[in-house]
């Protein structure tokens, strides 16, 4: 099956929504491609013409447009939209599902302000690689089917080559594309939005007695789970603005993303977040202070009386904090071997945890070497405090059933042995604007197999050294 697309967004009203084609670029050039997605969405490598990729041509079925949202950035409202990218359209897989087909620097649109439109190479190979990372890693996410060169410059703070990602997702709904409905003070708006969503993503609840708090309870409840999955592997988004909160529950938008090497819960990765509201251990309050915005722009559907849509709204934002907690305590629970969370195990976890902030511990580099039998080699675990929680663990494992040799072998499934860490990152990047993409893939292959050590990999596990980790900044890309 070639392309399939469809635009069924277009049947929002047009305030949602402006169409256009793509600006011309001189020598679109593909430089990676994503068979696996490929096969996914039912396309052949034929399929991928440059043409349609960097926008010039139509496929059948494509209505390109830029999207309307708005958005608290750093909990200031403002309007936006797609500045720098056009969805194509809605690719229907052999399978029926549908997927947004995105183009991301595919130049200027109504919503650009005093942007260019364009993208940099750099930026866009390393959502290719981080978004491909989580996707393996199990934690919902955008990918990527394509990075094209697009033969132009692009200027920064120095000049770079310019680039197209074509990004794939179940849709660009976002919070912040409710608040833009919410701001059209037009109800009929909200509930269209509403609506369609329902329809797209939650056919399920879309006829339940009060769909639009159900709506809200189940958005809730994917981000709880998404945002738990993040602190599981140590990766701090970055920027989480409203307007990069997908409403169907993917990590969306990798600008100013890292994962942490040593723990610490105040890891601030990007440069423009300066008094850490995006930090590590931040991200569930902000996720929840994202929702209640969400929330919001809900309650005039929920309820004619507002007081009421507010007890209904609070309701249901409670299933973030329960869905959360859950996943964050039953998946902190298995990366420690145990089957079941209570107080006992709790404690544990919260013990160890605070170990590996004291010593500066590697947080991914750790959780692996507890699942290797010689794992009382590594410096940390000689600690007489490290030491004496070894001790307390093994006693409450032993007492979970299975040995301790079965335990570890489960934990090596849960605990990734290789992400992509930011040096290696930086490295891949580096080289990549050379003209030279062989540690890329490399690294590429690697994280699409998170979980097993494969020999020739080995040392793309290993942390930083100190000065390479000290300083680290990450940029939003634009």
């Amino acid at each position: 099956m070639p392309w399939n697309f469809e635009s069924t967004y277009l049947q929002l009203p047009e305030n949602f929504y402006h169409k256009q084609m793509a600006s011309a670029v001189p020598t679109p050039q593909k430089v990676i491609t994503n068979e696996f997605l490929m096969e996914t969405l039912g396309l052949t490598p034929n399929d991928l013409e440059e043409s349609v990729l960097c926008g010039r041509k139509k496929a059948p079925g494509s209505e390109p447009f830029a999207q309307a949202y708005a958005g608290h950035q750093y909990a200031h409202f403002t309007f936006l939209g797609d500045g720098r990218a056009l969805v194509l359209g809605e690719q229907v897989s052999p399978t029926g599902e549908r997927f947004d087909i995105q183009l991301k620097g595919s130049g200027r649109t109504p919503f650009s302000r005093m942007g260019d439109g364009k993208a940099a190479l750099g930026p866009m190979l390393r959502e290719y690689l981080i978004s491909e990372a989580m996707h393996y890693l199990g934690i919902p996410s955008t990918r990527s089917l394509a990075v094209l060169t697009t033969g132009e410059p692009v200027f920064r703070e120095t000049v770079l080559p310019g680039a197209i990602l074509v990004r794939v997702a179940s849709s660009h709904i976002r919070v912040g594309t409710f608040e833009f409905a919410a701001r059209l003070n037009d109800i009929n708006k909200i509930k269209a939005l509403a609506d369609y969503t329902l329809e797209r993503h939650f056919p399920e609840i879309k006829d339940s007695t009060n769909c639009y708090v159900e709506l809200l309870r189940q958005v809730s409840k994917r981000q709880g789970r998404l945002i738990a999955n993040w602190l599981l592997v140590g990766f701090v988004h970055g920027v989480m603005n409203t307007d990069n909160m997908s409403i169907c529950g993917e990590t969306i938008d990798y600008g100013p993303c890292a994962f942490i090497n040593s723990y610490n819960p105040s890891a601030v990765f990007s440069s423009i977040d300066r008094y850490g509201r995006y930090s590590f251990s931040n991200q569930p309050s902000v996720g929840l202070w994202n929702l209640a915005r969400f929330a919001e722009t809900l309650l005039p559907l929920m309820d004619s009386d507002l007081e009421k849509a507010k007890g209904k709204a609070e309701k249901a934002l409670s299933g973030f904090t329960a869905e959360f907690q859950g996943a964050w305590r039953s998946g902190m629970g298995l990366k420690l071997g145990f089957s079941d969370v209570k107080d006992v195990e709790l404690k544990l976890i919260e013990r160890f945890l605070k170990l590996l902030e004291e010593h500066r511990a590697d947080f991914t580099g750790t959780f692996r070497d507890l699942s290797t039998p010689a794992f009382n080699d590594s410096e940390f675990f000689k600690n007489s405090t490290v030491v004496d929680w070894q001790r307390d663990w093994r006693e409450v494992l032993s007492k979970n059933g299975a040995s301790f040799e079965k335990k570890q072998m489960f934990m090596k499934s849960v605990n990734p042995a290789v992400i992509p860490r930011n040096h290696l990152v930086e490295k891949a990047l580096e080289a990549a604007h050379q003209g030279d993409f062989y540690f890329f893939h490399r690294l590429l292959e690697a994280v699409r197999n998170p979980y097993q050590l494969d020999p020739e990999h080995q040392d793309l596990m290993a942390p930083p050294f100190p000065e390479q980790e000290e300083g680290y900044r990450t940029f939003c890309g634009t």
